[in-house]
């Protein structure tokens, strides 16, 4: 999708972006506010305008996915059947607008060309274990860092929320960097260390075959640390040096990938009070985790604004992974209809009974192979309830043909969704540049790949075009 480039928005543009942000959110409220599985209960389709109920009414998957998220398929011309009322029009064209681009600056490679599960970019040591979506991700984010930590004279990374070190070894074995990886699970860090072991094997063993490959310096592996980060205090083991510098006192860099709800906010934080850590390179996810108050806002100018509040539905639906969303559009996978059948089945717990609401249903496997009352049945025994109870079957068959509505109300609302995602960026490049610092919002992953792929990046000193240059591929 098209979209806005922080990089190309003064502090004075970013600030008139969050108050453009906010008043959009707040005109479109209830479309976010809505939850899609009380489709039926709350009757949300006539919560919408007649005029959209009636442009939108009877478009299949694939056409919700040309003409109203804009993302047809390849080659494939936009053309509306009718008409479609200006409000609608508007509505679509905002959404484009306002949002963080998240098409990355360079053309995706093929990585996955000749095999879907092995990037061609990453050799065969560094791709073992790791899935394809995580190839990427640590490719990518590992170089920028790499860029950054050149730019900036750093000594040190410290890659927090580690897991299983799979970005932490490819900096440290890969790329030659000093790493402390900091990771609150123990299981993680265990698993993380054997994986460290058998890279470096793997290592010794590719050098013995190919003599000509000379390794220049010493490897390191990373530095394991259990540790949970407080985002509401420091962590003095995050500041700790792994060596003494030879001048100076150490020059810390801090990154997480995919830093989970408050995590993301620790990083930020550690970063602005503390002099010792002078870069930052942070993709956040799980928005909804965030605090409230404490993880959203942070900058005082966007906790100025009427209507900033995210509350958890928004910031939940910031999750979703529009890309991902639009391609099954496109192809008109049977899962779509789980949202039809799941909102069917409230339905029938209220009837059942009234106070629980929107319960849990653990994952009905094969749905789109079940008839609706079918899965209602299984639904309603996994909610506690007698999977028995006598059914109107007219009713949930009536609810069943409306299986494309609920589509495109879902797609509504999805379409709005990165709107959220860029307010919540925009306050912490914000929040930033109220203290002094540098910071810029690139689009580091493949959209398709990785849907969480804004990267922060922050430092303490001026990089003018070296922003460009984090952009651009490895040759």
């Amino acid at each position: 999708m098209p979209g806005i480039s922080a990089r190309g928005l003064s502090h004075e543009g970013r600030r008139q972006l969050a108050v453009n942000l906010t008043r959009v959110l707040a005109l479109y409220r209830p479309i976010l506010d809505a939850y899609i599985i009380e489709f039926f209960t709350d009757n949300l389709w006539d919560t919408l305008p007649c005029s959209w109920q009636e442009a939108l009414d009877g478009l299949n998957p694939p056409q919700l996915a040309t003409l109203l998220l804009g993302m047809p398929g390849e080659g494939e011309v936009i053309r509306y059947r009718s008409v479609w009322p200006l409000t609608l029009l508007a509505l679509k064209s905002t959404a484009c607008a306002l949002a963080f681009t998240r098409t990355p600056g360079f053309q995706t490679p093929s990585e996955f060309l000749e095999n879907p599960s092995q990037s061609s970019r990453l050799t065969a040591p560094f791709r073992k274990h790791v899935r394809p979506k995580k190839q990427h991700e640590i490719r990518r984010l590992g170089e920028l860092v790499k860029k950054l930590s050149d730019f900036t004279g750093c000594t040190q990374v410290v890659d927090v929320g580690s897991g299983q070190g799979h970005l932490s070894r490819f900096m440290a074995l890969g790329l030659g960097l000093m790493v402390k990886s900091i990771e609150g699970d123990q299981r993680l860090v265990a698993r993380a260390q054997h994986l460290d072991q058998e890279l470096l094997q793997a290592l010794e063993k590719e050098e013995k075959r190919n003599p000509q490959v000379v390794q220049t310096s010493p490897r390191h592996s990373p530095h394991h640390v259990v540790r949970w980060v407080d985002p509401t205090a420091l962590c003095e083991e995050l500041l700790l040096p792994l060596e003494n510098p030879r001048q100076g006192r150490a020059r810390l860099l801090l990154t997480g990938l995919h830093a989970c709800g408050d995590l993301s906010v620790a990083l930020l934080r550690h970063f602005s009070c503390c002099p010792e850590v002078v870069a930052l390179a942070l993709v956040g996810c799980c928005y909804m985790k965030l605090s409230d108050p404490g993880g959203y806002p942070l900058s005082q100018w966007v906790a100025g604004l009427p209507g900033y509040e995210l509350p958890y539905r928004l910031r939940e639906g910031a999750c979703h992974a529009l890309e991902e969303y639009a391609e099954r559009l496109r192809k008109a996978v049977p899962g779509l209809r789980t949202h039809c059948y799941r909102a069917a089945l409230e339905t029938v717990i209220r009837r059942a009974q009234p106070e629980l609401r929107r319960p849990g249903v653990q994952g009905i496997p094969r749905v789109h192979e079940l008839k609706i009352e079918e899965y209602v049945q299984r639904g309603l025994q996994r909610v506690g309830l007698d999977p028995q109870l006598p059914l109107n079957l007219a009713a949930l068959q009536a609810h069943q043909a409306q299986e494309n509505r609920v589509v495109a109300f879902f797609s509504l609302a999805l379409l709005l969704a990165p709107l959220v995602e860029t307010l919540i960026l925009l306050d912490r490049l914000l929040y930033l540049q109220e203290q002094g610092f540098h910071a810029e919002l690139l689009p580091i992953f493949s959209p398709e790949l990785s849907p969480r792929n804004l990267v922060l990046v922050a430092t303490k000193m001026p990089l003018g075009q070296a922003f460009s240059v984090l952009e651009t591929e490895n040759s």
